[in-house]
């Protein structure tokens, strides 16, 4: 085992060159080898050589699938998907505009008929933390915990400025209406509280995804 281990690291760090993050993709990958050959203790030479390649790929598979991920950096992803949350609220406060100033029937309807499942437009926003954690992970591995963690800041900001205009009543809140309720109140709070414990489980994912 302790052969095959160091003959993977060592192939892969070859294959890795002068990648900048060459020495913690290489610990990173020593510490799932570890985990995966201690589960394996049991198996021949060359069945664990087939799991450990079949598992993680070839180093020089695994050097080049990090190599095109220099091409999308960690700024990129961050403002990619705080720009899809600006985009989210910006529909939604266009949508909310043209409602109460429009006096169109069909928007009227289309407005009663989203607004009758408030817990569903939470679970999609839900989805959408989900999914920035997982890619981020996925993406960045062991190096995208900081990048989530400003994202998830940056990103919850329009969620905390429409909180405090509804609030303090700046944002009238008949315009929300039948949304506005007690009830979707406390979805919020619970829903906002969960953003984080969601974004980070995602993440861890998405990080094993990419092994």
């Amino acid at each position: 085992m302790d052969r095959l281990k160091s003959e993977f690291l060592e192939s892969l760090k070859e294959s890795l060159g002068n990648h900048k993050e060459k020495e913690s993709i290489i610990a990173e990958y020593e510490m799932h080898l570890d985990e995966l050959l201690l589960s394996l203790y049991k198996l021949e030479y060359e069945e664990i050589r087939q799991e450990v390649y079949g598992r993680f790929g070839t180093p020089e598979e695994i050097a080049a699938m990090w190599k095109e991920e220099l091409s999308f950096t960690p700024s990129r992803m961050k403002w990619l998907f705080i720009a899809v949350n600006i985009i989210f609220f910006a529909g939604g406060a266009v949508l909310t505009l043209a409602h109460n100033v429009l006096d169109w029937k069909w928007l009227t309807n289309f407005w009663e008929n989203i607004t009758s499942f408030p817990i569903i437009i939470a679970c999609i926003y839900m989805f959408f933390w989900a999914l920035l954690g997982y890619e981020i992970g996925r993406g960045f591995g062991h190096k995208g915990k900081r990048v989530m963690k400003k994202t998830f800041v940056l990103a919850l900001i329009p969620n905390l400025i429409l909180m405090v205009l509804t609030v303090f009543h700046l944002i009238p809140r008949e315009w929300f209406h039948p949304l506005l309720t007690e009830t979707f109140i406390v979805i919020c709070i619970f829903f906002t509280l969960l953003l984080y414990p969601v974004c980070i489980i995602s993440y861890r994912w998405g990080k094993k995804a990419s092994i």
